[in-house]
């Protein structure tokens, strides 16, 4: 899942292990508002019981945690990480990968060899859960192997329930 960085084809949220956006940023940003109100469209048609219209992620979203959370992180402003063809880190910011919980996704703060961005995560991935809180999702920060920091996100109030298939 690696963005649509050349503009063509279907909407892809950027996951931070795609290529480096080369495209038109105010296409590109109209994209992503769009994406963003279709999300909120549908959290308003299947909205879940007990919950307000839309406060917190649909069906849709916890089964593609992945796609949902890179989308809310790149409609809020902040900037993706990125890789070259042969997968060599050339830009800092989120990187969002599957958790290991169904309806969870992993957030990192990436970039490349001296790019300082592990001096940079603690403040990066607190903007980053912000973002997340603010679309119904729950960002725990952990400490993870050699000191680095990352956030686990899930559906808020879901406390990591089952997924319906």
């Amino acid at each position: 899942m690696s963005g649509d960085p050349g503009g063509k084809g279907a909407f892809e949220a950027a996951t931070g292990d795609g290529p480096p956006f080369t495209g038109d940023a105010e296409q590109r940003s109209r994209e992503v508002r769009s994406a963003l109100e279709g999300l909120r469209q549908i959290r308003r048609l299947t909205g879940t019981p007990g919950a307000g219209a839309g406060a917190v992620p649909a069906l849709w979203e916890r089964r593609q945690p992945v796609r949902a959370v890179a989308l809310a992180l790149e409609a809020g402003g902040l900037a993706a990480s990125a890789v070259d063809p042969g997968g060599a880190r050339v830009a800092t910011g989120y990187r969002v990968r599957a958790g290991e919980r169904p309806a969870t996704a992993v957030v990192e703060w990436l970039g490349p060899p001296g790019s300082g961005a592990a001096g940079q995560e603690t403040e990066a991935l607190t903007a980053c859960a912000r973002v997340l809180g603010e679309l119904g999702w729950e960002a725990l920060l952990y400490k993870g192997p050699r000191g680095r920091r990352f956030l686990e996100a899930e559906p808020a109030g879901t406390a990591a329930g089952p997924v319906p298939s």
